[in-house]
């Protein structure tokens, strides 16, 4: 059996002295159980508080990354439609160019 220190104050001592140590500790010890027990559930209820916050902080932050993610993906649709069209608009451009510079090109050796 391993061996168990006590530390007392002095006048707790003086108590003690006289009456038997074990017989208190026997008598004693259901509430000593019940008093750890009640610790022991409010400490998990404390630390079950406290997961529950950050679940709810987690969330918080998931949803906003969702919100993000899919105006994200709004945008990247909004870029590469423009982007198409700018697409389309600079070959309209280029073959105007293209017919504008031959045109100017057959005046030049008409002449």
């Amino acid at each position: 059996m391993s061996e168990i220190l006590i530390t007392l104050p002095k006048e707790k001592f003086r108590d003690l002295k006289g009456r038997d140590v074990g017989e208190l500790l026997r008598t004693n010890l259901s509430r000593v159980e019940e008093t750890l027990k009640a610790e022991r559930e409010e400490f998990l209820r404390e630390r079950t508080a406290k997961l529950e916050e950050k679940l709810r902080e987690m969330e918080r932050e998931i949803e906003e990354l969702r919100e993000f993610y899919e105006k994200a993906l709004k945008d990247k649709e909004l870029m590469m439609t423009e982007r198409d069209r700018l697409r389309k608009e600079n070959a309209e451009l280029r073959e105007k160019f293209e017919a504008k510079r031959r045109g100017l090109e057959g005046k030049v050796h008409e002449t």
